[in-house]
């Protein structure tokens, strides 16, 4: 199998290489591609693969290579680094399809976190003080959070397989962050410019239980300065059943620094817990250097959208000079949060951009308040967000200006206090 995916890979080469040589003044059609890398049913697990070649009418030459991580707590994780030629980052199927992290030239996403490896899930105990196990391996770019459950760990009730309610203990973020991928393909398009696509399956099943699948796409363009994640949750489940997904997408240094803003059209800015509405609330979107002492804050949002329901939300540097913006639908994605940890850089600098279908409240509260979503026999969520880095003050200017046209005369409410409703 390894022998059959470097071949794939130099005659992908070979064909551009031929065709720019012999036909200078035509686009380069690159040679479509689609590669397993890992299959449940067939038993397959390919360990080291890649494939690269000039982009089709650009000058951009891509990769996408998968290897094996070793060493320390990250011994055995699969990851796949996809390089467009301008944007880079890392998928890793063994943490339930995460984008561990970006680089577009001199500007890395992501963040300096405490835990320095990808750990693989066989180090994390979830259950770890308190349900808070989930810190363990907490270091990535993007961390999927769900699927059966997200936010703060504690005890909710559910219907047994005898019909009575019992009590369960829920842990911080729910359990796909440590899901493994049971299927994991690679494809290139024949699109001008070529399309690159990751597209992972993760099952989160048990008997009596939660049965809902996954299903992960991350794709980027040749030559562009975005990637777009593409997900569906299916029910598995012959009868009605519960989900929760939230995106928590994590920046530190550079892009977050003393005087960096967080910019949203925001209706309603409500702050989580007493600790937030310390504030001081007229700067909720701005943010501190590292701060020694510094406690969490965390804000709920209730955003804008345009004619199609969809909203923009970015974060800036303090120049103005660079930023990453973020693109979803409210329909399917109808609640932000904003994670603010302006801690020292040893313990952790860094802010989360997490749009969800729920506040990451504890799942009975956010339940009783109607913010559960159900999914019918068969049935599919679908959610998309576009992240586009910004890597000039123009390309941030534009975004700036998209997000206020989002705004536009909407005054926003800022809560002085958590509301009953919102915060437990």
């Amino acid at each position: 199998m390894k022998t059959v995916s470097f071949s794939l890979a130099l005659f992908a080469v070979a064909v551009s290489t031929r065709l720019a040589l012999s036909e200078p003044n035509k686009p380069v059609k690159t040679t479509p591609l689609k590669q397993v890398l890992i299959d449940v049913d067939t038993n397959l697990g390919i360990k080291n693969w890649s494939v690269s070649a000039d982009g089709r009418g650009t000058d951009h030459r891509w990769s996408i290579t998968k290897d094996v991580l070793h060493g320390g707590r990250q011994e055995g994780v699969d990851r796949i680094r996809v390089d467009n030629g301008v944007l880079s980052f890392d998928v890793i199927p063994t943490r339930g399809m995460n984008i561990w992290d970006v680089d577009c030239g001199d500007l890395s996403l992501g963040w300096d976190s405490p835990v320095k490896e990808v750990v693989h899930p066989q180090f994390v105990n979830l259950r770890e003080r308190g349900g808070l196990g989930w810190l363990e391996g907490f270091g990535g770019w993007m961390c999927r959070c769900g699927l059966a459950s997200n936010g703060a760990p504690g005890e909710d009730r559910v219907r047994s397989n005898t019909g009575s309610i019992v009590p369960v203990q829920l842990t911080l973020h729910g359990k796909v962050n440590y899901l493994p991928a049971r299927s994991v393909t690679v494809e290139v398009t024949d699109d001008d410019p070529p399309v690159l696509k990751v597209r992972g399956v993760i099952d989160e099943t048990m008997m009596f239980g939660t049965q809902l699948r996954l299903t992960a796409e991350i794709s980027t363009v040749v030559g562009s300065k975005s990637l777009t994640l593409s997900d569906t949750i299916t029910n598995l489940s012959a009868d009605e059943q519960e989900f929760q997904t939230l995106y928590h997408t994590n920046f530190g240094s550079p892009l977050l620094e003393g005087g960096s803003k967080f910019l949203a059209p925001a209706a309603r800015v409500t702050p989580r817990d007493p600790r937030a509405a310390e504030g001081p609330l007229s700067k909720w979107n701005e943010y501190l250097p590292p701060t020694p002492g510094y406690n969490e804050q965390v804000y709920f949002l209730k955003l804008l959208g345009d004619e199609q329901n969809r909203t923009e939300i970015m974060l800036e540097n303090a120049a103005g000079t660079r930023g990453v913006s973020l693109l979803y639908s409210l329909t399917d994605l109808p609640h932000t949060t904003l994670w603010k940890n302006t801690a020292p850089v040893a313990n952790g600098y860094v802010t989360g951009l997490e749009p969800a279908t729920n506040f990451p409240n504890l799942r009975e509260f956010e339940r009783e308040n109607g913010r559960v979503p159900r999914l019918k026999k068969g049935e599919s969520h679908h959610a998309t967000i576009t992240f586009t880095i910004h890597t000039d003050a123009k390309g941030v200017g534009e975004a700036r200006s998209r997000i206020h046209g989002l705004q536009g005369d909407t005054r926003v409410q800022i809560d002085e206090a958590p509301v009953p409703g919102l915060s437990p």
